[in-house]
């Protein structure tokens, strides 16, 4: 759907007297049906790759379109969902009035607009909220009415920058629904976010960003096992302390302030082999996982342990 070919922005400071870059020579390509997210520390490049993606700003090299036009002109044919990383609603709008004005410029039917606003306000738990002014809204009730807004047509390019901030733990949980009902073969869905973890559960691919430059795209989920002869740490948990457990694991650390918690390090074939003594010895494991995903392992990897 979308096409990047060596991709580069560059700011000029505010007297012109430097060239700042902000993104450079990225290639990639962007498939419908996908969910990519888009990580990297402050200052990556996210930013800029949502505007230019929008058509908000033109690149300063490389060319990007999607479907073979410009991506201002794609949209302004065929709309796109977006949600900013600061919801910006004028604070004297009623709740219900600025989802009916997005609805209408999301190009919803006027026959149509009020069953969407309500569907959407249900959907977002805002119907009791539909009479407030958006300036007496909560962080996380704002949020949601940005993520509303967002979704109230019916585009096949949906860019979500940051769309958990700001809500709890119930609507985080709740946002994973909502992007695993949006997915559809038509439709790419673009996820900028810090929230690795969520990244890792929400989206197919992630790409991470890093001073500018796509230093490597990760795909998410399980990914593969780490090869052979690979060192990984994980943490195992255990109903109780058991005798075996230093004979089998001779350095396993205990996790301090988790008790019957410990870290054991090793290559992944050997790891399983002691636990496997370890429940023969009649231990009972009540957890084993690595001590961070793939995508953080990743992502620590691409920006040199910062985050």
């Amino acid at each position: 759907m979308i096409e990047l070919q060596g991709l580069s922005k560059t700011y000029r400071s505010l007297f012109g007297a430097r060239v700042v870059p902000a993104l450079d020579d990225l290639t990639l390509t962007l498939a419908r049906g996908e969910v990519v997210g888009v990580a990297g520390p402050n200052g990556a490049g996210k930013t800029t790759l949502v505007s230019l993606l929008l058509g908000y700003l033109s690149p300063t090299g490389g060319s990007l379109a999607i479907e073979g036009v410009s991506p201002r002109g794609w949209i302004e044919r065929h709309g796109a969902g977006y949600l900013a990383e600061l919801v910006a609603i004028p604070g004297r709008w009623p709740v219900d009035a600025a989802l009916r004005r997005y609805a209408t410029l999301a190009r919803v039917p006027s026959g149509r607009v009020t069953e969407r606003v309500d569907t959407l306000l249900q959907e977002f738990g805002l119907a009791d909220q539909r009479a407030k002014r958006v300036r007496e809204l909560s962080k996380g009730n704002l949020q949601r009415l940005g993520l509303a807004q967002a979704l109230a047509g019916d585009s096949d390019f949906v860019i979500l920058d940051e769309p958990t901030h700001g809500l709890d733990p119930l609507w985080t949980q709740r946002f994973r629904d909502v992007v695993h009902d949006l997915r559809r073969p038509s439709r790419l869905i673009l996820i900028a976010s810090h929230n690795l973890d969520e990244l890792e559960r929400l989206a197919d691919r992630v790409l991470i960003l890093h001073q500018g430059r796509l230093e490597r795209v990760v795909t998410a989920g399980a990914g593969a096992a780490p090869a052979p002869g690979v060192e990984v740490a994980y943490r195992l948990a255990l109903a109780a302390p058991h005798a075996a457990l230093q004979q089998i694991f001779p350095a396993a650390a205990a996790v301090e302030g988790r008790a019957a918690e410990w870290r054991v390090r090793g290559e992944l074939a050997a790891l399983n082999r002691g636990l496997a003594d370890l429940v023969a010895a009649g231990a009972l494991v009540t957890a084993f996982g690595p001590e961070e995903s793939r995508l953080e392992s990743e992502f620590r990897a691409a920006v040199g342990g910062g985050r």
